[in-house]
């Protein structure tokens, strides 16, 4: 099986480990959020999966939004484009894709380096951490890296090392619906999969405007489940992107993707 048809269940698996990990967290952390981590400046890989990585991913910053930044991703050159999904040794790879969402909030703040100077930033599902690195390069103060695959973890900390600058802090455990964190601004992209998810980002993400006065980002190429909840009435266009060729064929034929700011007008409500 090749690895487009692959990244056919890599959608729809995403869809169904976000929702399951979150559903996991309002009944209390099951086994695996119990063993998350935290990686920081300085923290050492384990050898044995840099390697794995480096050995099966390509070092590229073509096709994609963000020609300043190079990542390490899946690519047709990889073994893994063409191997069978089931020899893949850890969890499914949604690091390994530079999903078109988090293309557009990566090539925003690129763009717009106040949005981030100076200022705390949170970049929810930090997948390959391109978001983050591109917060990082323009000028934040602090960054925060969060996701539930520890392998991306060790991918995010080798994207680093390719841009020239020292990890930022990863944190690998799910954080919806936790305390609400005093964050300037909360990025996350392609995360709307799931109905149940997307009503649990609302929540937290409401409560955290709420609480801490955050300002929220939202990047997302016009995916129906995104389009169809109810959160697409709290949102206001900031600006949307053409998608490379190579990101179109990627994507089937998704042809942009857009940044929202995430205001809901209920956010001084009780959550």
């Amino acid at each position: 099986m090749a690895f487009p048809s692959w990244k056919c269940l890599l959608l729809v698996g995403r869809q169904n480990t976000f929702a399951r990990a979150w559903r996991s967290r309002r009944g209390g952390p099951s086994l695996r959020w119990k063993r998350c981590c935290h990686w920081s400046s300085g923290k050492a890989l384990d050898p044995e999966v840099r390697a794995f990585l480096e050995e099966n991913t390509e070092v590229t910053s073509s096709g994609h939004l963000t020609p300043e930044i190079r990542l390490r991703l899946l690519t047709p050159h990889c073994r893994f484009w063409r191997e069978k999904p089931d020899l893949w040794p850890y969890g499914d790879p949604f690091w390994a894709i530079y999903w078109p969402g988090g293309q557009a909030l990566s090539r925003y703040i690129l763009d717009n380096p106040c949005v981030v100077k100076g200022r705390s930033v949170l970049d929810l599902g930090s997948g390959c951490g391109a978001t983050a690195i591109a917060a990082m390069m323009s000028g934040a103060s602090q960054v925060l890296a969060n996701d539930i695959d520890p392998i991306a973890g060790m991918a995010m900390i080798l994207n680093c090392e390719l841009n020239h600058m020292n990890p930022f802090p990863i944190t690998i455990k799910n954080i919806i619906n936790s305390e609400a964190g005093n964050w300037d601004l909360i990025v996350l992209g392609d995360m709307f999969y799931d109905e149940q998810l997307a009503d649990g980002l609302h929540h937290w993400l409401r409560k955290c405007i709420r609480i801490q006065q955050t300002e929220v980002l939202i990047g997302d190429p016009g995916r129906h489940q995104f389009l169809s909840h109810s959160i697409h009435s709290h949102l206001h266009k900031v600006i949307e992107y053409s998608l490379p060729e190579y990101t179109r064929q990627e994507n089937n034929g998704l042809t942009s993707s857009i940044v929202w700011s995430y205001q809901p007008t209920n956010s001084l409500e009780n959550c």
